[in-house]
This record gives structure tokens, sequence and C-alpha cells, in this order.
């Protein structure tokens, strides 16, 4: 369980959508003064609620607007395996978000490139990384929704529901 309050709640919230607001805009805005404003801005730093701040930069406007989203089955499942795996995949720049799955698929991945050419350059990449039963590649035509900001609003902080 988690032991944030609703200002904390609230401090987290405004810093996901503007995380260049000052102490004083964020403390106005989450209706503290400043210095609680800050003590609490950095208790949720130094008790990991806050990992880090971080612009978001458009993919389009740097020349990497494909996404693909890669599956990836094995019939290795031991611990030696995996942390090679993992180690060679986090090392890839492209990808983005790299998880373990259950059901079918051992694996997916987040992946972003700059067009075709790329995707096949990467894929030729990861089939070096390990043994690999089956590589499945789905090419993301629209995003319809990205976001960064988890839904605060569905955690209980205290208060009665």
């Amino acid at each position: 369980m988690n032991s944030l309050d609703k200002f904390d709640c609230a401090i987290l919230a405004a810093l996901q959508a503007d995380a260049t607001l000052s102490i004083s805009g964020l403390s106005e805005k989450v209706g503290l003064s400043s210095t609680p404003c800050w003590k609490r801005v950095k208790r949720l730093e130094e008790e990991g609620y806050i990992e880090s701040r971080v612009s978001i930069v458009n993919r389009q406007k740097v020349g990497l607007p494909v996404t693909v989203f890669v599956s990836v089955r094995t019939s290795e499942h031991d611990e030696k395996w995996l942390e090679r795996f993992a180690s060679a995949v986090t090392a890839l720049p492209e990808v983005l978000e790299f998880h373990r799955m259950s059901g079918d698929v051992d694996y997916l991945l987040k992946v972003v490139t700059t067009d075709i050419d790329g995707y096949d350059r990467f894929y030729k990449k990861l089939i070096k990384t390990a043994q690999l039963t089956g590589v499945s590649s789905a090419f993301s035509m629209e995003q319809i929704k990205s976001t960064t900001a988890l839904p605060l609003e569905l955690i209980s902080h205290g208060l009665p529901a």
C-alpha cells in the first residue's frame, strides 16, 4: 500500500502534466505554500515515487515515425539465458519498452525506428542476441492515444471512499 495523500497525488498529477513547473507554480496549483510543497516533492523523489523528470520528444519531428510491437517466443526459460537476452535487448536503442509476458508470447518489445529498412536492421540485430523460436512484428498504423501520465485518480490515498 502506498502512503500518498491527496496533496501528494495532486503534486504527482501536476508534475506529470508539466515537469517544468516551479515550486511556486506547483504550490499554487495544489493549494500548499511553497516550503511544504518543496518538502513533499523532495520526499516523493527520495521515496522513488518520482523516478525522473524528462522531456517528451516528438518522434515524427526527429525522424523516428515507425512504431513496431515485436512479439518474441523462445524455448529457453532459464535464468542465465534471460540475463543474456535482457542485457542484449536493453542495449538496443530502438527498444523503448521490454516486457516479459504471460500467455503465448514470451516477450513483447515496443520499438521505434526510421522506416521499414530501419526495422529490418533492428530485426537482424535482435535475432543475433539469442536463440529465438519466433519473432512476430505488428506495425502501428496510427497512434490514437499516448500518455506517460499514470491515472492517479484510481488509487486510494488514505481518504474515505
